[in-house]
């Protein structure tokens, strides 16, 4: 009995990564596969998220730290406002371009960059691509000086909250959205 259990074994852990691997729920959206633990098990309070699809043809790659609301003051209070945000938590959010792309109607070479904004409490938020992508802690040890790119992006405010961080990958280019935010960054 435990020789068949033991030849079964590669199969079964073979079987268990391809399905955790490909688990996601399609190009645009973060899958379970993703979900960071801490080392007894347990679920991180922001986990990683990553994000694979395509605008156009330009393939494009997320990977951030997705907290939660938490019954918290998120806007003006958490996340102050005229104040660098990592647009995400934990380690910088970073955005991959396989291709040149035009944000907002500015051109940007295809990379990978961190990806920072600036909440404002009325009117349109920037938007930073900085060169520096792999930031352990992230907003902390941003430098104006790396950003490639800044461009401001139009907040919508919906009525229904979104309780965890989430980034996506639209038609149109990328959407961040988290409590009653939806912040569009057009991306051609």
């Amino acid at each position: 009995m435990k020789k068949s259990y033991t030849k079964l074994m590669p199969l079964f852990f073979l079987t268990l990564w391809i399905t955790y691997s490909c688990g996601g729920k399609g190009s645009g959206e973060a899958g379970a596969d993703n979900v960071a633990r801490t080392e007894d098990g347990a679920q991180k309070a922001s986990p990683l998220r990553s994000v694979q699809g395509k605008i156009g043809t330009v393939a494009v790659a997320i990977q951030y730290g997705s907290p939660a609301v938490r019954d918290r003051e998120i806007w003006g209070d958490l996340l102050p406002y005229d104040e660098v945000w990592r647009t995400g938590a934990n380690e910088a959010t970073f955005v991959e371009f396989s291709e040149d792309v035009t944000v907002e109607g500015e051109p940007l070479e295809a990379g990978k960059y961190s990806l920072f904004t600036v909440p404002k409490e009325q009117g349109e938020w920037t938007v930073i691509f900085n060169s520096e992508w792999d930031l352990q802690h992230g907003h902390y040890q941003y430098k104006e000086e790396n950003d490639v790119l800044r461009v401001k992006a139009n907040p919508q405010w919906e009525e229904n909250s979104q309780e965890n961080l989430t980034i996506s990958i639209e038609d149109y280019g990328l959407l961040v959205r988290w409590e009653k935010l939806s912040l569009p960054i057009r991306i051609e």
